[in-house]
């Protein structure tokens, strides 16, 4: 019932992509993705080291037979970062799909192109989208401002950016952002999106590496339980409410410059806190949908049952409006 030009392009079951999530998506989770129906996605920048990708590379090939794909994220970032190094990689690796993510993808799109790699590139904004189609990328993950991470600074919700992105653009459209059921996936389909993109709801399961302290912590949170802290530096990113994240908010209001939020805003803080279950002591992204989810099912648990509830919805509103 739910195929679409998305699972046809990237060779997968069902439209439902993961989110590449740092320190989250390794080959566990990635697999499990993949094998229940959707698309897998690796975060390349979690590697500090590409040789460590082309190991969790090898890892997730032999967990699962099915597409997955390697997400590049390009903001800016604390450390210097060699993209070619990690283009080499996912082209050596025979890697099919990439998610490019963050600012202008030029920079990388015309090799992997070049190698016959299919490029999902997710922005936030119409206009970004439009830059990317342009460059040649074959399918836009739009990401509205409900989103974990990088909502980007224009605050348009998916009800809206959805289906204008799809009015403007001619390649297909995945949604992201506040999707974290059927409902969100029925919903995203009906405003003219080919697929979902999913992070916050994956990040809440069996296969996930977030240590259990840390489950169960974001289970208690609700959609109001997210903040924005980088707004000043536009780079804004979405993240759950921690006494960390809201020290470093304060800060950032009262003028801080980057460099003296920097250790508070860390990366491998955030890593440590998520791997290790130091609950709160860290900074780390969550989206609005926190607020939808209320257990840790395995991924096939999830997918299934989104597919489930989306075709009970469908067939529904089909008899309701038969009706009528």
């Amino acid at each position: 019932m739910f195929k679409t030009i998305v699972t046809e392009l990237l060779d997968i079951e069902y439209p439902i992509v993961q989110g590449g999530m740092m320190w989250i998506a390794r080959a566990e989770l990635t697999s499990a993705v993949s094998n229940a129906g959707g698309l897998g996605v690796m975060p390349a920048l979690t590697f500090s080291d590409p040789n460590d990708l082309v190991d969790e590379i090898r890892k997730t090939k032999q967990m699962t037979g099915n597409t997955f794909g390697v997400n590049i994220t390009l903001l800016p970032t604390f450390r210097r970062i060699n993209y070619d190094d990690y283009i080499d990689v996912i082209i050596g690796e025979g890697i099919k799909v990439v998610e490019t993510a963050g600012n202008n993808p030029e920079q990388v799109i015309g090799r992997l192109k070049a190698a016959g790699v299919k490029i999902i590139h997710k922005c936030t904004s119409v206009r970004h989208a439009k830059t990317a189609e342009k460059l040649g990328a074959d399918v836009i993950s739009i990401d509205s401002f409900e989103c974990a991470g990088h909502p980007g600074e224009d605050d348009v919700g998916g009800l809206v950016l959805i289906p204008a992105a799809v009015k403007a653009l001619k390649i297909p459209v995945i949604a992201s952002g506040g999707i974290a059921d059927g409902r969100g996936f029925v919903a995203a389909l009906a405003l003219g999106a080919d697929g979902v993109n999913m992070g916050t709801r994956f990040m809440l399961t069996k296969e996930s590496p977030l240590h259990e302290n840390v489950k169960q912590w974001l289970l208690e949170f609700s959609e109001c339980d997210t903040c924005l802290l980088l707004r000043a530096f536009r780079n804004t990113e979405r993240v759950v409410r921690t006494p960390v994240s809201l020290k470093a908010l304060a800060m950032e209001q009262k003028g801080a410059t980057i460099e003296e939020l920097q250790p508070i805003i860390s990366g491998s803080q955030g890593a440590s806190m998520m791997l290790h279950g130091n609950v709160g002591e860290g900074i780390m992204a969550a989206g609005q949908c926190i607020g939808l989810i209320d257990d840790i099912p395995s991924v096939k648990e999830v997918i299934d049952r989104i597919i489930k509830q989306a075709e009970e919805i469908v067939n529904r509103r089909l008899v309701d409006f038969t009706r009528k």
